[in-house]
């Protein structure tokens, strides 16, 4: 009887140890899976925890989601602003005598900007005709022909010919000469008519326009002769050039006037006799010698 019962607890005993030993390993077994490392087995540093790096389409600074420090590849670069393009360069102005402004004139003239025979003289109605072109198209009416300008002007026009850039001028209606006039060399000048009609010996040789004084400073009438002449003379009186200039009464001489050129009749003289055409009054020059007569009458 106590054989049975030692062997029944002896059986119990063995039972208990068998079902510990089972619980322990199981322990071990699960625990053992918490802290590998995949292709690391019996390491113990903890799995590293993957953070989220803030990307330029999450991060913000005004506290909307994925707000927080933005990487600097998320900083916006700032780029330097493009310099201010230079001023226009002026070209031509006003007082300025050249072939180029001969040029500007009759290719202003070609698209109904100048309306008159190109002088080559920059006055004030080249001034008023590049007024008119800068304001059609949208620029600054200065008066002055700058890099914008011609470059505006170059597109909208062709390159003058020669008969563009010098035409001939219109033959002026000249008026029946004064009597006096009628015999050897006169320069015969009709206040009336504005014209100066070259003549020897009754016969026109050439004619041209001219003008005269204002009121204020009018020119002499009568009969006079040339006695002195200067092809480059600058007045002493009002420092202005006299080119071609064939005195016969005191300080009056009939000459060549770019201003005559540039604004016609809307200008006066200081009481000379103005020439407009410059290749008609050199030809004259050339021709009229001291002595000859001169006849201003109306």
């Amino acid at each position: 009887m106590g054989r049975t019962r030692t062997g029944r607890n002896a059986r119990r005993v063995r039972t208990a140890v068998a079902a510990a030993v089972g619980v322990l390993a199981l322990a071990t077994l699960t625990a053992g899976c918490r802290i590998e490392d995949a292709g690391a087995a019996g390491s113990t540093a903890p799995p590293a925890v993957a953070t989220a790096r803030p990307t330029a389409s999450a991060s913000t600074d005004d506290g909307k989601p994925g707000g927080g420090t933005p990487s600097p590849s998320a900083t916006p670069s700032r780029t330097p602003s493009a310099s201010p393009s230079p001023a226009p360069r002026t070209l031509m102005s006003v007082g300025d005598r050249s072939g180029r402004v001969r040029e500007l004139q009759a290719r202003l003239r070609q698209i109904g900007h100048f309306d008159r025979s190109p002088t080559g003289y920059y006055g004030t109605a080249t001034v008023a005709s590049v007024q008119s072109f800068q304001g059609k198209r949208g620029l600054s009416r200065t008066g002055r022909t700058d890099t914008v300008t011609w470059e505006r002007l170059l597109a909208m026009t062709r390159k003058p010919t020669a008969k563009e850039l010098d035409p001939p001028a219109p033959a002026p209606a000249v008026a029946k000469p004064d009597a006096r006039c009628l015999t050897g060399r006169v320069l015969c000048i009709s206040k009336n008519s504005r014209t100066l009609s070259w003549m020897i010996d009754g016969r026109v040789v050439s004619s041209m326009d001219v003008r005269f004084g204002s009121q204020y400073t009018p020119t002499r009438e009568g009969t006079f002769s040339v006695y002195w002449k200067s092809r480059h003379h600058v007045s002493t009186l009002y420092d202005s050039p006299m080119p071609y200039a064939m005195f016969f009464s005191g300080g009056q001489a009939v000459h060549y006037s770019s201003d005559f050129a540039a604004r016609g009749y809307s200008g006066a003289s200081h009481g000379c006799v103005n020439v407009r055409d410059e290749g008609k009054i050199a030809s004259l020059f050339d021709q009229v010698r001291n002595g000859d007569k001169v006849v201003i009458y109306w």
